[in-house]
């Protein structure tokens, strides 16, 4: 018998006893990998919901992945996607405040969150025998989270202080922050995730819950369960606990393009560093575009690891930086391909952006070498791989390929992808994106303690600290 065949009576079993919005649709099978299927279904009310059967461990992972970050946010109310994280881990109705975390920890699962520019996720990780527990506690903080002002004004000056510690009194968030949003003038992914202190401060209870209504809605969400887990009984245990969610009116997503960058922007800030430190950021493809997967490797060539051409010439011979190191965003629309690179003792950030100058002219003018492609190929296939071997770090790639392109299995297709770069493809994406007319370039100078006594940073050879996806964001 045929797997839809065989699923047909339990679902129309279901559906007659399901709440108003539980009735479930299978959509569709999505081969993932050799061995493994992600099953895609929807239910009445919009909730999206990716399975995939996986008993190599008697474990399972639970993801919520809403489709908002602080790209669906605008001017004056910048941050809230990320307090909403906060505000997530509060009280629900019938479930008091601490009360979520002690039922997880006394299930031996273990829990997180993080938003982005353009998503918001939250995970669970938990023995398989209590998908029950996981189920109850995610779908009543989906329908009743309670948000009255002292919950509010609480997570309000938790996040005011974690931007402080993270950004404004650190070196690194300070220069990330400055970086974008000296590179973008009109698109949302000129302002931090965090948000900006002023709007921090001013969020309401009111705005707390439009925002709730509007992106909180399950026809806002997809669930991504991985793991030791049977079809039938996962999709009747999300129909009884979300199926009287009705779905939300969504908001329309008001994001202008960024315009085409034709001169290089300059900024220079001084920070409390030991040393001169250097970001750049070139404006390079979405996650979605032909020329991603080529513009990643050729970062790799140029910032990957010990035995990448900066490393090798900043840090090793010419002995000028004690780290370079490069990050090519993975979004919905067009990001920036960054670079940070922090001095030696007596050299500045003027040298440093002269010698990348030289290698990425190098790249523009001559083809890579093979054998240098290989080794940026192979380390960004083991990243991608290494992602795959826990059932949570399976619905993590299957919820992140999923939220950003709507295409969950898009991990083997990268994979391809990665693969068929050649030395003719890097050619091409160099002398399109590492063009300097279209780049942003922040000098990072000393700032003096107030003392005068030397520079306020106490490490001049530890290792840069740049933000990764919760460090702009969560």
């Amino acid at each position: 018998m045929c797997s839809t065949c065989s699923r047909e009576p339990w679902l129309l079993e279901m559906a007659r006893t399901a709440p108003e919005y539980g009735r479930a649709e299978h959509v569709g099978s999505i081969a993932f990998g050799s061995l493994l299927t992600i099953e895609r279904f929807r239910f009445a009310n919009g909730l999206a919901l990716l399975l995939c059967e996986d008993h190599s461990a008697p474990v399972v992972a639970y993801q919520t992945w809403f489709r908002v970050g602080s790209r669906h946010e605008r001017p004056g109310k910048t941050g809230l996607a990320h307090l909403f994280e906060h505000l997530m881990f509060n009280e629900s109705e019938g479930c008091p405040q601490g009360e979520y975390d002690r039922r997880l920890e006394e299930a031996g699962a273990e829990n997180n969150a993080s938003t982005w520019l353009d998503w918001t996720q939250y995970t669970v990780a938990a023995p398989a025998d209590q998908l029950a527990v996981v189920v109850e506690l995610e779908a009543n903080r989906m329908g009743h989270l309670v948000l009255r002002d002292p919950q509010v004004g609480c997570e309000k000056e938790v996040v005011a202080n974690e931007r402080r510690f993270r950004v404004e009194d650190d070196v690194e968030g300070t220069v990330s922050e400055t970086l974008w949003t000296t590179a973008f003038d009109r698109h949302p992914y000129r302002w931090p995730t965090i948000g900006w202190m002023e709007d921090i401060e001013g969020f309401t209870t009111d705005d707390c819950l439009e925002f709730y209504r509007t992106h909180y809605a399950p026809n806002n969400a997809t669930i991504v369960v991985v793991g030791d887990v049977n079809e039938a009984d996962v999709v009747r245990r999300l129909a009884d606990a979300y199926g009287r969610f009705p779905p939300g009116p969504l908001a329309l997503e008001d994001c202008w393009p960024e315009p085409p960058q034709t001169e290089e922007r300059q900024r220079e800030i001084r920070q409390p560093s030991a040393t001169e430190k250097l970001a750049v950021g070139y404006h390079g493809p979405a996650l979605g575009d032909a020329d991603h997967a080529a513009v990643s490797v050729l970062a790799e060539v140029l910032f990957g690891g010990r035995a990448s051409r900066c490393h090798q010439t900043l840090v090793r011979d010419r002995e000028i930086a004690i780290e370079t190191r490069a990050f090519v965003g993975q979004f919905r629309d067009p990001g920036l391909i960054e670079i940070f690179a922090a001095t030696r003792s007596g050299h500045t950030a003027e040298e440093l952006l002269a010698a990348i100058d030289l290698e990425i002219e190098r790249v523009r003018a001559e083809p890579v070498p093979e054998a240098e492609i290989e080794r940026a190929r192979a380390r960004l296939e083991l990243a991608l791989v290494s992602g795959l071997e826990t059932a949570d770090g399976k619905a993590t790639t299957i919820g992140f390929f999923d939220a950003v392109l709507g295409q969950p299995a898009l991990a083997f297709e990268r994979l391809a992808a990665l693969r068929s770069i050649d030395a003719n493809a890097l050619l091409r994406a160099a002398r399109r994106y590492l063009s300097r007319t279209q780049r942003t370039v922040i000098l990072v100078r000393i700032r003096e303690s107030a003392t005068g006594g030397g520079p306020m940073d106490a490490d001049p050879d530890g290792p840069l600290q740049i933000a990764d996806g919760e460090g702009i964001g969560s």
